[in-house]
């Protein structure tokens, strides 16, 4: 599966300089692609309104503080794919998202979602903690 070179560099924006709150990216002609840029005013809801019915790989930049009140961000890798996502779909998500994840320096935490409820952002807040 290839990866196209606009995913790394919108990738690196968002790590480096912020430039985003999250990037949504489907497989599209046997390679990924980004789908949707965040803005850094755009919440963790504007990101989780995935396709019902087709898989998503996203990342998101979620800022938090610590119980000692110091701020904190965390970069979360989330792959999306609902029971109701076609079977073919489904494999080829899951077979390309270690090497994608690879390409990626600098997820820390790791979330495989196939129904809303288990990508909720109190779920996000417990994990980054």
């Amino acid at each position: 599966m290839a990866v196209h070179d606009d995913c790394k560099l919108k990738f690196q924006e968002l790590k480096a300089k912020r430039s985003y709150r999250f990037i949504v990216f489907k497989i599209q002609e046997q390679q990924v692609v980004v789908e949707k840029l965040g803005d850094p005013s755009e919440s963790y809801e504007d990101m989780a309104s995935f396709p019902a019915d087709e898989c998503r790989y996203a990342v998101y930049d979620f800022d938090f503080t610590t119980d000692e009140n110091c701020q904190k961000s965390k970069i979360f890798f989330i792959a999306w794919s609902p029971d109701t996502s076609k079977v073919r779909m489904k494999m080829v998500y899951a077979s390309s998202k270690d090497r994608f994840k690879r390409e990626l320096d600098g997820i820390q935490v790791d979330m495989q979602a196939t129904d809303p409820s288990e990508m909720s952002l109190d779920l996000v807040k417990a994990r980054a903690i």
